[in-house]
């Protein structure tokens, strides 16, 4: 399906009329986005990437602050992320409190630069959506379906359409196209 991302235009006459009308769509083949990091729940950060430092809090609290360090923060070395908690009197109960926040924190960071690159990946798919860019034309008073990247053409729409034919019909000649222009990339180098 890889190849049929582009705008898609369909000539025809409808009942009512003698003229051709023409019509444009466009599609967008795009890798699943969902999952590829998974959920929160399940994501998790290695622990060569965290930096962890402990601290005395600061604050009200009397004697104790000035004598445990039970403040806590950790940093995501990568990103730079970093997440401070002093908020509980036990290290142990602040460090976890830290690493659920700097876990969110790191996830919504990696989903945030997901999201912009399928985004970006979509943009340049779909093209303007301009007729002129135009993948493969359906013409139903010639009966033809024509694909204008590889320059060929089928008869026999109908077949094609309703016999699940038309991607596999064109594979081969869009696959000959890739590997003409690979060589021809290779040759210009």
């Amino acid at each position: 399906m890889r190849y049929e991302s582009g705008v898609h235009r369909v000539q025809r006459v409808p009942i009512n009329d003698t003229r051709i009308h023409t019509s444009a769509v466009s599609v967008a083949i795009l890798p699943d986005n969902t999952g590829a990091l998974g959920d929160e729940t399940a994501f998790s950060i290695p622990p060569a990437d965290l930096k962890i430092e402990t601290m005395r809090a600061s604050g009200a609290g009397g004697q104790h602050v000035n004598t445990t360090e039970s403040a806590v923060r950790i940093t995501h070395l990568p990103t730079g992320i970093s997440a401070s908690i002093q908020d509980e009197r036990s290290q142990h109960k602040n460090k976890a409190k830290a690493m659920k926040l700097i876990t969110a924190r790191v996830f919504s960071r990696m989903k945030d630069e997901e999201n912009t690159k399928h985004g970006n990946l979509k943009a340049e798919v779909m093209g303007g959506g301009d007729r002129s860019e135009r993948v493969r034309t359906y013409n139903f008073p010639q009966d033809r379906v024509t694909d204008h990247r590889c320059k060929f053409s089928e008869h026999g729409m109908e077949n094609l359409i309703e016999g699940g034919l038309l991607v596999n019909t064109f594979l081969p000649h869009m696959e000959k196209l890739r590997m003409e222009v690979a060589l021809q990339e290779m040759t210009d180098d």
